[in-house]
């Protein structure tokens, strides 16, 4: 289908909630979208210049348009995800979950028992789940079990009780108890138990209502392990969202009766940019469906539109603005474990995370491969040197590291020394057709960048390389001609590579400073011994590398450096030095 034709259809859709499908020229689904408004979603694709390279080549490859028309937003969702799943495009978020959910298991036939499994096949039990934590569901079959002793098959069998009539009896009586607690609801059961204890207190019944009291003290005991929010919150989902440059992570927070029982996160692979409230959306659709929520309520960190029958906050504060909190704090942890397992199992793609990552943080053309820092160092003007160090892949090449010794500056003057020495550095580069680097770091603020930029400028390499400057005191980081300066998250990876630079930069030059500050006090020193020139002091400090082993050394050793009457004039020198 010609583009003319595309936009002949465009212009016949109609401006309502659906779903639009988008094939290639082998008639092949490559995209699938939900939409409020059809007309205006689909037409966005056309009407203008695509951002994303990705983007661009899907609508490219756009062959001919279909559309199905729903009756609310939320139906587009659903119907979105059903068919993504179905035909699994190829511009699509697909969310994969290799996992096998454990699920608790009720059956009344032949005998009542309770255990978990991850295979729902027999329509005749009943199915709770599913959960996330094979460890909180054992410990909750492990509750219900000493709550319900007739539950407890392994126990019965060992003493040898085998009433299924009366099993059967207890299960009937206590179904919904049982249900309520698997469902998080322990102050159902503890209130039905404390009734039950009156009744038998006030019938004398107190072996039997001494055991009501000991269930009561577990569910109690129990229940204070769970992470209580607040007891006015029930029955409310919890969802948050962070994201780099390449994935999502959504976490999942369920709130039943005033504690949580459930958290989920889920990470989700970026196709063609897609924005956070577009991925926090799918994710939701997709999590609620997983674990079967038929929560009305939903605190998100972001406000997304997901129909009319959901009630739907972005708190600012108190008790639900900390429970979003605490999902995001859990996405953010899930995304560290991430990063950490990738850098074992995948170095490759954790470098290229990173370097995909500075390229956005950072406002670079291109991603950081080949990164040089440079710092000063002198003290008040004395013996004034610089330092370049170099990062591949965001790691030390320390065999490209270079000193510099400031030739052209008289006195401690900063800004000039920075535009000496980033001027020798590429007139050199360029010289010798060397690869040049993606960013440079200074050390310093607007002053050093400024300097720096000004060499750029004279070998013609402005906007060729990126440049920016970072101040010590707050971590500022200045670009050319902005004077406001960015500020990134103190965790960031981004900045902490750039810190390892500035800081690798200083350690290397301050090195280099005093070595040089050594060697010229050691020199000082000689010059004042009578017969020490700059020949005889070359070849003592040759032989005899420092002040300290000249003066010690003996007779003999400095006639053997310096001939025999020139080194006993030399000796004799030293010694009444």
């Amino acid at each position: 289908m010609k583009l003319d034709a595309i936009e002949i259809q465009i212009k016949s859709l109609p401006e309502v909630p659906g779903v639009y499908q988008y094939y290639d020229k082998q008639d092949k689904i490559i995209y699938i979208g939900k939409a409020k408004n059809l007309k205006k979603r689909v037409s966005s694709y056309f009407n203008r210049i695509q951002d994303n390279h990705k983007t661009r080549l899907l609508v490219k490859n756009i062959n001919r348009i279909e559309h199905v028309v729903v009756d609310s937003e939320m139906d587009a969702l659903l119907l979105e995800n059903n068919l993504i799943k179905k035909y699994k495009p190829r511009y699509n978020i697909l969310l994969k979950d290799d996992k096998t959910y454990p699920w608790i298991c009720l059956e009344k036939q032949p005998k009542p028992k309770i255990f978990f499994t991850r295979n729902i096949t027999d329509k005749s039990r009943e199915y709770f789940g599913p959960f996330t934590s094979v460890k909180h569901l054992k410990i909750l079959i492990q509750l219900i079990k000493e709550t319900y002793p007739f539950l407890n098959q392994e126990l019965n069998h060992l003493l040898k009780i085998n009433n299924k009539e009366s099993s059967i009896f207890l299960f009937d009586k206590h179904e919904l108890s049982i249900k309520q607690l698997i469902n998080g609801n322990l102050n159902f059961c503890i209130n039905h138990f404390k009734k039950e204890m009156r009744v038998l207190s006030n019938e004398l019944k107190f072996e039997e209502a001494q055991v009501l009291k000991e269930k009561i003290n577990a569910l109690v005991g129990y229940q204070a392990k769970s992470t209580i929010v607040n007891p006015k919150i029930s029955n409310v989902d919890v969802f948050s969202i962070i994201s780099d440059e390449s994935h999502g992570y959504i976490n999942y927070l369920q709130v039943s009766f005033g504690a949580i029982v459930r958290s989920h996160t889920i990470e989700i692979k970026k196709k063609l940019d897609e924005k956070n409230v577009s991925l926090l959306q799918l994710g939701i659709i997709e999590i609620r469906r997983l674990f079967s929520s038929i929560s009305k309520t939903l605190f998100l960190s972001h406000k997304v539109s997901l129909g009319e029958e959901l009630k739907v906050f972005v708190p600012q504060q108190g008790d639900k603005k900390k429970l979003v909190d605490l999902s995001i704090r859990n996405a953010k942890y899930f995304r560290i474990d991430r990063y950490k397992q990738m850098k074992i199992t995948d170095p490759d793609r954790h470098t290229k995370r990173i370097m995909s990552q500075m390229k956005v943080d950072l406002r670079l053309p291109k991603e950081p491969i080949h990164i040089e820092c440079f710092d000063n160092s002198n003290i008040q003007g004395s013996n004034p040197v610089a330092a370049c160090i170099v990062f591949k892949n965001g790691k030390p090449s320390k065999k490209e590291y270079r000193h510099y010794n400031i030739k052209t500056v008289n006195g401690p003057d900063d800004f000039a020394s920075m535009e000496e020495v980033v001027f020798r550095r590429y007139k050199r580069l360029l010289e010798e057709d060397a690869s040049l680097p993606q960013l440079i770091v200074i050390d310093g603020g607007k002053g050093q960048l400024s300097s720096a930029v000004k060499s750029l400028d004279i070998l013609g390499l402005r906007g060729k390389i990126s440049i920016l400057g970072i101040a010590k005191r707050l971590e500022e980081i200045y670009f050319p001609n902005d004077s406001i300066p960015l500020y990134l998250d103190k965790k960031s990876e981004s900045l902490k590579i750039l810190q390892r630079a500035r800081d690798e930069a200083h350690r290397f030059g301050i090195i280099f400073h005093r070595q040089k500050r050594s060697k010229s006090s050691l020199t000082s020193k000689l010059d004042v011994i009578p017969g020490i020139g700059p020949a005889t002091r070359e070849k003592l400090l040759s032989s005899l590398k420092s002040f300290k082993r000249i003066k010690s050394a003996s007779k003999r050793e400095v006639i053997n450096i310096l001939g025999k009457e020139k080194g006993a004039r030399i000796y004799e020198a030293l010694q009444k030095n």
